[in-house]
């Protein structure tokens, strides 16, 4: 069987497919830099008409299904499905979108306000996939993974092209990581151009399905837990045959956060460059805020993914205020504190 990874020839392809519709969003320098030292560059994928960057992927996924398929299904920690809600309903075709009873609700509004079905089934990304494959074997539904698909990796691959093509002599990216369809598209793009790049996946410390498994060297099950960085949740799949091995070859490091320090970073972020960003965008931030990567190379580029966050517990961290997560308190402090 031959190797089904995407190239960087599928990445341009997939450039010339969302050309217009999901490209372009602005990189600007970081006011927060030079407090750190380095020279920090932003790519505002928040900017995207879904409020985050999936809609890449699942537009050129969606635009790959053969024209008499009967609809779309896949399971989502919220952008994803608000993704696929956006694509299929371009196509006009139905689509139903599998979550967790974790998933924020501001995300299930905003996937229902494009459309689309919501199934909430369990509390885990693989509760919400189960539902997504009988969808496919019952209704005859086109699943598109959120991360594991080469359309889906290709797509969001496009944003590392940007991001040289706007910075060229950035040395590291330090790119949120999930399921691994972002990671894995930036670094096979980033890698394209210059394989001399460092590219640095960051997640939260909690629940870090994707950092588990190649700390063990193979698809493993965690526990998932109410998290700042909700949008980073969910596992890899058991039968994960792309962004494992694609993160496992492609990434130099993987360097997680805690809670506190994602906090501290939606602050610093929203304070210094006034950018409302999901606690997922920020969790590089966190990093160089925590001095957890004291060996960096500049220029830095790191991706603002979404900014599909619940208003209130933003509110409540730019104030200083505290956050329960599940058995978690994270104590609130003032800015600069």
């Amino acid at each position: 069987m031959s190797d089904p990874r995407p190239t960087l020839a599928d990445i341009l392809a997939a450039r010339r497919v969302i050309a217009g519709r999901a490209d372009g969003t602005p990189m600007i320098p970081s006011t927060l830099g030079p407090r750190l030292g380095i020279e920090l560059w932003l790519k505002l994928e928040q900017m995207q008409p879904i409020g985050a960057f999936k809609l890449r992927g699942a537009l050129n996924a969606v635009a790959a299904l053969p024209k008499d398929v009967a609809g779309v299904t896949c399971c989502s920690t919220g952008n994803h499905g608000r993704g696929v809600a956006q694509a299929a309903r371009a196509r006009g075709l139905r689509a139903v979108i599998c979550m967790s009873a974790l998933v924020p609700q501001t995300k299930i509004d905003g996937i229902r306000a494009l459309g689309a079905e919501v199934r909430i089934t369990g509390r885990s990304q693989d509760d919400a996939l189960a539902e997504a494959r009988r969808l496919v074997a019952e209704e005859g539904l086109a699943e598109i993974s959120p991360f594991d698909d080469p359309r889906v990796i290709a797509g969001q691959g496009t944003i590392g092209l940007e991001m040289l093509e706007a910075c060229p002599s950035l040395a590291t990216l330090l790119v949120p990581l999930s399921g691994g369809g972002l990671a894995a598209g930036v670094a096979l793009a980033a890698k394209a151009i210059n394989p001399a790049i460092r590219v640095i996946g960051l997640s939260m410390d909690r629940g870090a399905a994707m950092a588990e498994s190649l700390k063990v060297g193979r698809p493993v099950q965690v526990i998932e837990y109410p998290s700042l960085a909700d949008s980073l949740g969910g596992g890899i799949g058991m039968d994960n045959r792309l962004t494992f091995p694609m993160c496992r070859d492609l990434l130099d490091d993987v360097v997680l956060v805690t809670e506190p320090e994602i906090y501290s970073a939606m602050q610093a972020l929203f304070h210094a460059d006034r950018l409302v960003a999901e606690g997922a965008c920020v969790v590089g931030l966190a990093a160089l805020l925590a001095r957890r990567l004291p060996d960096l190379r500049g220029p830095v580029g790191t991706i603002i993914t979404g900014r599909n966050v619940d208003m209130d517990q933003f509110t409540r961290v730019v104030t200083g205020q505290d956050i329960r997560l599940g058995d978690l308190l994270v104590k609130g402090t003032a800015h600069g504190a």
